[in-house]
Order: C-alpha cells, then sequence, then structure tokens
C-alpha cells in the first residue's frame, strides 16, 4: 500500500474526486485513515472531496433545474420523494440545503428537486459551496481520528492497516446493501398514488 500510494499517489485523490462525486463518505472516510497514516495529505484529500461533493451537487441541480420534469416522466419512483422535499423547501428551504448532504442516500435526489423547485442558483450554489466545505473538512477528520482511535487500541498498527480498511469498506458496504434493500418498498409506495389518481 505504501508503495503504490508513494509511487502513484495521484490516484488516491482521483479516488476520493470520483468517490464523492457520487456518494462518498465511505471512501472519505478511507482517505482520512490514509491521511493519518501518512500516505495522503490531508488539505489534498479535503480539495478533493470537496471539487467532487460540489460537482456532483450542481450536475443534479442542473439536471432538475433543465430537465427535471423530463427525468421525473422517465422515473416516476422518484415523484414521492421529490414531492416530499418540495414540501420541506417550502418551510425550511435554507435549512434543507444546509442539512441534506449530511443524510445518506439523500444527496442525489435533493439537489434535483431543488432545482426542479423555485429556488433561485444565486441561494443554492453560495449555501451549497459552504455545506459541502464543512462536510468534506467533517468526514476527512472523522477518518484521521478513526486513524488515532486504532492506534491507541492497536499499537503495531501498520500491520493492520490493510484489515482497517477493509473494515471501513465492509461497513460502508452493508450501509449501502441495507439502502439499496429499502429503496424497492419506497418505490412501490411510490406508484401506487398516481395509479390512484388515474
Amino acid at each position: 500500500m505504501q508503495s503504490l500510494i508513494e509511487n502513484y499517489n495521484y490516484v488516491g485523490y482521483i479516488l476520493v474526486l470520483l468517490g464523492t462525486f457520487l456518494e462518498g463518505e465511505t471512501i472519505l472516510i478511507m482517505a482520512g485513515f490514509a491521511a493519518h497514516q501518512g500516505y495522503l495529505h490531508m488539505s489534498l484529500v479535503i480539495m478533493a472531496a470537496f471539487a467532487g461533493s460540489l460537482a456532483g451537487d450542481q450536475l443534479y441541480f442542473y439536471l432538475g433545474r433543465r430537465h427535471g420534469q423530463a427525468i421525473l416522466a422517465k422515473r416516476p419512483s422518484w415523484q414521492a420523494r421529490v414531492n416530499k422535499v418540495e414540501k420541506m423547501m417550502e418551510r425550511y428551504r435554507v435549512l434543507v440545503i444546509l442539512a441534506y448532504r449530511f443524510f445518506y442516500g439523500t444527496r442525489s435526489i435533493t439537489p434535483f428537486a431543488i432545482g426542479l423547485s423555485r429556488t433561485p442558483a444565486r441561494l443554492f450554489i453560495p449555501l451549497n459551496i459552504l455545506v459541502v466545505l464543512v462536510w468534506s473538512f467533517v468526514i476527512s477528520i472523522l477518518g484521521f481520528l478513526f486513524g488515532n482511535i486504532a492506534q491507541l487500541i492497536i499499537k503495531d498498527i501498520k500491520h493492520f492497516e490493510h484489515h482497517i480498511l477493509l473494515v471501513i469498506a465492509i461497513v460502508g458496504l452493508v450501509g449501502w446493501i441495507i439502502h439499496m434493500l429499502l429503496k424497492p418498498r419506497a418505490k412501490k409506495d411510490d406508484h401506487r398514488p398516481p395509479t390512484a389518481d388515474r
């Protein structure tokens, strides 16, 4: 691992960039741990996470703003979740923008729904920049602190860092599987209201 990152350390930052473009907690915690171990620089990890997360959010916002209705026509299962976000936006618009990134599984649909709403880009973009910066910093630091805790428990952490990274990856995978298992139920429910209205 040390040899790989020393020779190709830019790969780690690219993985953080791509991972945070999609969801990103797991890979960012792993990157924070790698920074604790000295394989990556924490400042560059945070910058890569910020760039990837912001790009993903702005893409979904743009898709909602420009092509929202066309996308919903192809993905009717999104409608119920979009409606929930729109209702929350009516009462807590700023709070929703500031908080959604910290909830797993909402970071695709929420900026998409915000783009569909009447929220102006001049409000969403600066608030989103702020929250993405905070999120990138907080999650990276959590990975770094996890390294500190692991070092307190395991004296010779270098010999177990592969296992620690594997545990982080497994926990992230289990979380994703649980999320995906719960998703089909929501989709079935989402299809019912439109059928009843027809």
